[in-house]
C-alpha cells in the first residue's frame, strides 16, 4: 500500500485543458441577520462585499489550506449571493486552463465566503448565553464541474 500523505498526485502528463466548476453552500440566519444584511445595518459593513473578498481570497489560496491540492493558475472567479427564506447563499464559480480540477478551489470559495458571513453577523445571531442556537452553514456540495476536451 502506498503512503499517500508523502506526496501530491503527479498530473503532470496530464493535458492542460479548459476546467469549470461551481460549488455553493448556504448559511441559514434569523430574518433579523437577513434583513440587517439587506438594509446594510451591519456593523462590520457590508456582508455580500467583505464575504466575496474572503470567497476570492480563499479560492486563491487553496493549496495553502488543502494540502495535496496544486497551485493552479486560476483565470477567473465569480462569487455571488442570494437571500433566500432561511438564510444566504454563495455560489462560487472558478476557472482555468489547467491539468487538474477547480473544485476545490470553488469549494474553499464558498466555505471562507460563509463564514466570512458568519462572523459579520455574530452579533445579532447571539443569544443571552453567547450561543448561535439558529446559524448553520449546511448544503455546501459542488454543483458543477467540467472540462474541455483535450482534441478541441
Amino acid at each position: 500500500m502506498r503512503d499517500s500523505w508523502e506526496a501530491i498526485v503527479d498530473v503532470g502528463s496530464k493535458p492542460v485543458v479548459e476546467r469549470e466548476a461551481t460549488a455553493s453552500g448556504l448559511i441559514i440566519l434569523s430574518k433579523d441577520s437577513l434583513e440587517a444584511i439587506e438594509n446594510g445595518q451591519i456593523s462590520k459593513g457590508d456582508v455580500r462585499e467583505a464575504s466575496t473578498v474572503a470567497a476570492i481570497q480563499a479560492v486563491k489560496e487553496t493549496p495553502r489550506t488543502i494540502p495535496h491540492c496544486h497551485p493552479i493558475p486560476i483565470e477567473g472567479c465569480k462569487v455571488s449571493w442570494n437571500v433566500e427564506d432561511e438564510g444566504l447563499r454563495c455560489t462560487v464559480s472558478v476557472k482555468a486552463h489547467w491539468s487538474t480540477g477547480v473544485e476545490m478551489e470553488a469549494l474553499c470559495g464558498v466555505n471562507a465566503g460563509l463564514l466570512c458571513a458568519w462572523d459579520m453577523v455574530k452579533a445579532i445571531e447571539k443569544d443571552e448565553k453567547g450561543q448561535y442556537p439558529k446559524v448553520a452553514i449546511s448544503e455546501i456540495r459542488v454543483i458543477s464541474k467540467r472540462k474541455s476536451d483535450p482534441q478541441d
